[in-house]
């Protein structure tokens, strides 16, 4: 059974996007037992939608709970978006944007606020389903939704919200208000230790204060006060393999191509999917009123099918990729997913790759070569025509991504790491080896770590690539995560009610004990909320855009 919490009588606002509902919704059913629960459904598409495969689980199942709980959408901006955009006249308000830009830019400006969504940034990425916007559709659609989220704030007057992801404008946007209402709003943090994650007030953007005076604080003890967090290092430096045992089964670490049946039939299920959404459940007709807030289907299944096929040469032999050359000098840069929050939430000036890759094979002692690898999850999905100017860079090599079967011997054989804001730094100071980050990670915390803020960084900062005495710093790092996180096994989650809403699993203890690590991680977010408000420092304290 799912525990008793210390919430008690409190206004929890859940803000909710697709599968990263479904724990939260079990969450709602306990929780609203004895506090007053509301859930936020932010995405477009998913609220406004007639009941299909998308949202059955999701949006609808929440609709359940109604009126035990208070549900709140985006439905009604959608409407209003679409005949504004329709109008004659321009519709958004500069002069409210610019009060906005005033009063809710702690963390970022507006501009790099409209980043955080996939849907007003096609320019920056391959997904061809999404369309172009126009400075007015974006800056109406930011305007909107500033006025929606401000007055939920003020109609439900939350004690404190929950999330469990950071993508997408309305979380960046409650970030700020949330800031400047002193409003805790708990979202994940991942630690890249194990399942462990923390919770962040600042949507995962930089690093939170209360973190960081953790961890300085554990690095001033002695190793024998952090024992097993210094074996845990030691250990790892050992194994053999040091993937990350919550990426095991998905597509991170995946390494051999799908047959062409199996893509025949997941096609098939596209197919499905779409005919369902549209057709059945007579959804076409409103996809074609705001490409931009409902992408149309046939794009969607056109991108998919070229993502299935380019994947699939991608992890044979092919014209783009060449194998690593033994005992060559070389500097590891592992690519993102784009778009992902993980580079559009926290490094937004540097979500350009390949001027990226340019900007640091300009910065490579001369005979060091640059490893640039493709990340397993945006294989299929990247545009041939970028592969083709990498490979033009004379000291870059785009290599093979199966070549290994595990991160740890491309990092360990090369003179250092290179990359956004992606694990491979974090594996990288575990094993005592340098590396270059472009965004505030928590892990960058970690001794051998180096922040780039600056291009005219780079030279020196690869030029002092090499070992580094890592060791108390990556273990104090480890116990500050322990001490303020939990083991939260989201995917896992998000699965396992997937099936029990579809009839396909029973609901069982070891649920509902993730569940209960679930509850534990935002009890600690509280706790530790109200502790530096007591010591008389504010959660998210220094501003970091």
């Amino acid at each position: 059974m799912v525990k008793d919490s210390i919430f008690k009588n409190k206004k929890i606002l859940m803000i909710c996007r697709e599968t990263y509902s479904k724990p939260l919704w079990f969450l709602a059913e306990k929780l609203k037992e004895d506090n007053d629960v509301a859930a936020f459904f932010i995405m477009s598409s998913e609220c406004s939608y007639t009941k299909t495969y998308y949202n059955e689980h999701t949006y609808y199942e929440f609709k359940k709970l109604v009126p035990d709980i208070k549900l709140y959408d985006v439905r009604d901006i959608c409407g209003q978006f679409i005949e504004g955009m329709n109008s004659k006249s321009v519709p958004y308000d500069l002069q409210y944007l610019e009060m906005i830009e005033r009063e809710y830019t702690h963390f970022k400006n507006l501009n790099m606020q409209l980043m955080s969504s996939q849907m007003n940034t096609r320019h920056y990425h391959w997904r061809m389903y999404w369309k172009v916007t126009s400075y007015e559709e974006n800056l109406y659609w930011l305007e909107l939704n500033y006025k929606k989220i401000l007055s939920i704030i003020e109609e439900f007057k939350p004690d404190v919200i929950f999330d469990t992801d950071n993508a997408e404008l309305q979380r960046t946007i409650l970030c700020e208000i949330c800031y400047k209402k002193k409003i805790p709003c708990m979202t994940i943090e991942y630690s890249k230790f194990g399942y462990y994650k923390y919770p962040s007030f600042q949507n995962a953007f930089g690093i939170d204060p209360y973190f960081e005076k953790l961890f300085n604080e554990i690095k001033e003890l002695p190793d024998g006060e952090i024992a097993e967090s210094v074996q845990y290092i030691k250990d790892y430096r050992e194994a053999n393999s040091i993937m990350n045992k919550e990426f095991a089964g998905s597509v991170t670490s995946k390494y051999e191509r799908d047959s062409l049946i199996w893509i025949a039939r997941v096609m098939h299920g596209k197919l499905e999917y779409f005919y369902d959404m549209d057709i059945r459940k007579h959804n076409l007709k409103l996809k074609k009123k705001s490409p931009m807030l409902f992408a149309p289907s046939l794009p969607y299944i056109r991108y998919y099918l070229e993502e299935e096929l380019k994947k699939r040469y991608l992890y044979g032999k092919n014209k783009y990729f060449e194998d690593p050359v033994p005992g060559e000098d070389y500097v590891l840069m592992p690519l993102h997913l784009i778009p992902e929050s993980s580079v559009f939430v926290r490094a937004s000036y540097y979500v350009d790759e390949l001027n990226l890759i340019e900007q640091v094979s300009k910065a490579l002692p001369i005979g060091w070569k640059l490893y640039v690898k493709e990340h397993q999850a945006m294989l299929g999905e990247r545009g041939f025509e970028f592969y083709k100017k990498v490979k033009e860079i004379h000291n870059v090599r785009l290599v093979q991504i199966n070549y290994y079967k595990d991160p740890k011997p491309w990092i360990v054989n090369a003179k250092g790491v290179v990359t956004i804001t992606g694990t491979a730094a974090y594996e990288s100071a575990l094993l005592g080896k340098s590396s270059i980050v472009f965004g505030d990670v928590p892990f960058s915390l970690i001794d051998g770590i180096t922040r780039i803020r600056s291009y005219d960084e780079l030279y020196d900062a690869i030029r002092s690539f090499g070992s580094v005495d890592s060791l108390h710093s990556a273990a104090s790092y480890i116990e500050a995560v322990k001490r303020t996180g939990s083991q939260v096994k989201i995917f896992e989650l998000m699965e396992d009610a997937d099936r029990i809403f579809s009839g396909k699993l029973e609901r069982t203890q070891e649920f509902d004990d993730m569940l209960n690590e679930l509850i534990d991680f935002y009890e600690k977010g509280w706790d530790n909320y109200q502790k530096a408000l007591k010591e008389g420092y504010y959660i998210s304290d220094v501003p970091v855009k």
